[in-house]
């Protein structure tokens, strides 16, 4: 490993609220989202070379060629590396899980991209580079960082791949309200405001794949203070007021097929 470089955890990306509030001439959707990140998530080893190697519990269908996100971003940024990556997350889930990976190892390698690169690499990866709460807006290059107290989560995925772009074509609305300003609150008072916001993507998803109001209705029924699906799906997130109430949760809602998690959101 050369000087510099070093092992990078990825963390899992959970939008908090996520509001449509337009669409662009071409094509892109304007958006308004509270994005935080969990202690949860892909971990990254970085070595002179070139390459990827993929291992952990959701390996399967990680591409490695020169398409994989992680090896594009390297090279976009001149600092090619061999990369071993334990994917931890479920993909694609609404999680920002090559995303993140992506800005792990930017981050490993102490690459600095402009938005505009990171744009083209995946609109993602701004509000990923930082890996800390944020406001984005605009089609995702906007980042805004936000103060937030610490949020104790379950974070659920039962196991059906959601397409993006169908969840995008379903919508019925594409000129949503803002969230509004985002309130310097405690944990608390943040749920109670993150209440009072929406995710759009969420009831198009849910019709795309009806696993994700499954998984809605457990977290609900297993006693989160808040559910809501994360991104375009398919995994969705509770809220709990403690971090050993959101493991006794976690315990109680797995199941056979279902990625289950609990963790803290900041």
């Amino acid at each position: 490993m050369t000087e510099g470089d070093a092992g990078a955890f990825a963390p899992a990306k959970v939008n908090l609220a996520l509001h449509v509030t337009g669409r662009r001439f071409d094509g892109r959707h304007e958006l308004d989202s509270l994005v935080a990140f969990a202690d949860v998530g892909d971990r990254l080893c970085l070595a002179p070379g070139d390459g990827l190697r993929v291992d952990g519990p959701f390996a399967a269908g990680v591409p490695t060629d020169g398409t994989n996100l992680v090896l594009r971003a390297l090279r976009a940024a001149g600092a090619p590396r061999a990369v071993a990556l334990r994917k931890n997350l479920p993909h694609p889930a609404g999680i920002g899980g090559g995303s993140s990976d992506a800005a792990a190892a930017l981050r490993a390698v102490g690459a600095v991209l402009d938005v505009d690169t990171l744009m083209a690499l995946g609109a993602d990866l701004p509000v990923c580079m930082p890996a800390r709460a944020a406001r984005m807006r605009g089609a995702g290059e906007r980042v805004e960082p936000v103060a937030m107290p610490p949020l104790h989560a379950v974070l659920v995925n039962p196991g059906v791949p959601v397409p993006t772009g169908a969840v995008f074509a379903a919508l019925e609305r594409r000129d949503g309200s803002a969230m509004g300003a985002v309130p310097d609150v405690d944990a608390e008072g943040l749920v109670r405001w993150l209440a009072g916001c929406r995710n759009d993507l969420q009831a198009p998803a849910r019709a795309t794949a009806p696993a994700v109001g499954e998984g809605l209705d457990a977290l609900r029924a297993a006693g989160a203070t808040l559910a809501r699906m994360s991104g375009s799906g398919a995994t969705c997130f509770g809220l709990w007021p403690t971090r050993r109430a959101a493991e006794a949760a976690a315990e109680a809602l797995r199941r056979p097929g279902w990625w289950v998690e609990a963790c803290t959101l900041a």
